[in-house]
């Protein structure tokens, strides 16, 4: 049974391994302690039979929601459970008082960018060089 849930801050070493597999420079486990402490932030993460499989966080930024990232073990890709966890993050973006959420993708990551647009997120921009190791464009995207 897949369900999502705020992380508990005991579990943010199971989502620094998820972070480490899915990303280039994952984020460390102070930044997720600090987005389960934060009033302005959360974290959501996705279990599947009450095991971590994925994460996502959100900062209410004056009522903007800025999504920090989506992530999904490499095994559970391909199921759909990305676009569950975002409607998830969405919902708790909400009780958060965001109205509006953005995000940055790597332009290259055409399976996130089209799962975002499922979800009804546009494509507003491009910010040059903004990811590293490798450096790459990424692409703004906005959902009203």
């Amino acid at each position: 049974m897949l369900e999502f849930r705020d992380m508990k801050i005991e579990e943010a070493d199971l989502v620094v391994k998820i972070e480490e597999e899915c990303f280039c420079a994952p984020w460390k486990k102070q930044d997720f302690v600090d987005m389960a402490e934060k009033d302005n932030m959360a974290y959501v993460v996705a279990l599947l039979d009450n095991e971590i499989i994925g994460g996502a966080g959100i900062r209410n930024i004056a009522g903007d929601g800025e999504i920090t990232n989506v992530a999904i073990t490499e095994k559970h890709r391909g199921n759909g459970y990305s676009e569950l966890l975002l409607d998830a993050l969405i919902e708790k973006g909400r009780s958060l008082g965001c109205s509006a959420f953005t995000l940055e993708v790597r332009v290259s990551n055409v399976a996130a960018r089209k799962c975002y647009l499922r979800k009804g997120f546009i494509e507003s921009g491009i910010r040059p060089g903004f990811y590293e190791h490798p450096k790459e464009d990424a692409m703004i995207m906005w959902l009203y």
